[in-house]
């Protein structure tokens, strides 16, 4: 899309001080912790860029606030490689660069707003490889600190210490299945069938480089077999989301040209959770 097109259907260029004002009619409110997933594209033509919407986001939260976004690794290792010619794995055993939180992109198919805010002055970023985080703020070492390795997604990830914060999550511009916390309600949610991965990847350990080997719910596939209970070419965390809104769990409303959503965390935990335990049986 054009520029000329994008302030058309913006009504104009989005300022930070125009985001800030519509993320506050949407609710969002002084001291919150707040994950967010972004699609720019949606909001119009955002003057600055990541760092408007960054500033607009700070701007609301304020200095008590903590703005949290997952990160993923863009360069890890695919998880396949294993099967790969034993040369091949070789080399990549021999010579792949280790995570390093500080200098390790975020996964690029998250869009900009990751990268940007794990780059932010004063930013913080988890130590696991696959399923790192960046936070800002007042909570954000708390969010982050000692990312467990196995169970990443579950009990006493940053995933969970968000809710345990009473944290909230946006989706700016972004779709309902973009909702990264639905993985957390997986990784709670107890229900037959529930798929698991075991992969490895390299990780600094007291500054040496070391092959770890991992577990994690498949959030790749889909940690559970929705087929039974989602429409096909649906999405499963789409369809829990609008079902969310549609029990009036979170709120709606307009952030420049994007339709945006807010939610509690905990209540969306609590809401997947029982979503998945009462349909998956």
């Amino acid at each position: 899309m054009d520029e000329m097109s994008l302030l058309a259907g913006s009504g104009g260029p989005v300022t930070r001080s125009r985001i800030s004002r519509d993320l506050e009619a949407l609710g969002l409110g002084r001291g919150d912790a707040v994950m967010f997933h972004t699609r720019m594209s949606a909001i119009g033509y955002v003057a600055g860029g990541p760092q408007t919407v960054i500033g607009a986001l700070g701007d609301v939260v304020g200095p008590r606030g903590t703005l949290m976004t997952y990160c993923g690794w863009n360069d890890a290792p695919p998880y396949d490689f294993v099967t790969w010619p034993q040369p091949w794995q070789d080399a990549l055993r021999a010579e792949h660069p280790a995570y390093d939180p500080g200098l390790s992109e975020a996964d690029h198919s998250n869009g900009r707003l990751p990268e940007a805010l794990r780059r932010w002055p004063g930013a913080v970023r988890s130590r696991h490889p696959d399923v790192s985080f960046a936070a800002l703020g007042a909570a954000a070492a708390d969010l982050t600190a000692d990312h467990p390795w196995d169970d990443p997604h579950g009990a006493d990830s940053p995933l969970a210490r968000l809710v345990a914060h009473n944290g909230r999550v946006l989706l700016l511009g972004a779709p309902l299945d973009t909702m990264t916390l639905l993985h957390h309600a997986e990784a709670l949610a107890e229900a037959p069938g529930k798929r698991f991965v075991d992969y490895e990847q390299p990780v600094l350990v007291d500054g040496r480089r070391v092959w770890r080997r991992f577990h994690d719910i498949d959030s790749e596939d889909g940690a559970f077999d929705y087929s039974a209970v989602v429409p096909e070419g649906r999405d499963p965390f789409a369809v829990i989301a609008e079902d969310m809104l549609a029990e009036g769990i979170g709120r709606k409303g307009r952030v420049g040209a994007a339709d945006s959503y807010l939610f509690e965390a905990s209540q969306a935990v609590d809401y997947a959770v029982t979503w998945i335990e009462s349909r998956l049986r």
